[in-house]
């Protein structure tokens, strides 16, 4: 009796994904595969330039609240989110690019 109890506690603990055949626990919350990698388009596109003074181009990278959008989200190589930034930062400065949405 007390050992039908135990192999019921064992199913009720955790939900096993039994396809993978490495019995990893499957949390709630949490999908599967990570999906599609971005890519920079800067790189991807050789002829795109991150130049301060095109502020149409510079409007992709920035929140609806003024932020910088990160790395990560925007597909951005290192390099070219750096170029990003600092274009973004001149273009504020010369009033081509608001610092805030309020603006």
């Amino acid at each position: 009796m007390a050992d039908d109890r135990r192999d019921d506690m064992r199913d009720d603990r955790d939900d096993r994904d039994e396809g993978n055949g490495e019995g990893r626990v499957r949390r709630a919350g949490m999908r599967g595969g990570r999906g599609r990698r971005k890519v920079c388009r800067f790189t991807a596109d050789p002829t795109l330039v991150i130049d301060y003074k095109n502020p149409q181009m510079l409007k992709d990278f920035i929140t609806d609240k003024g932020k910088l959008v990160p790395r990560r989200i925007s597909g951005n190589s290192s390099k070219a989110q750096r170029k990003v930034a600092k274009a973004i930062k001149r273009a504020r400065m010369i009033a081509l690019m608001p610092f805030t949405a309020n603006h």
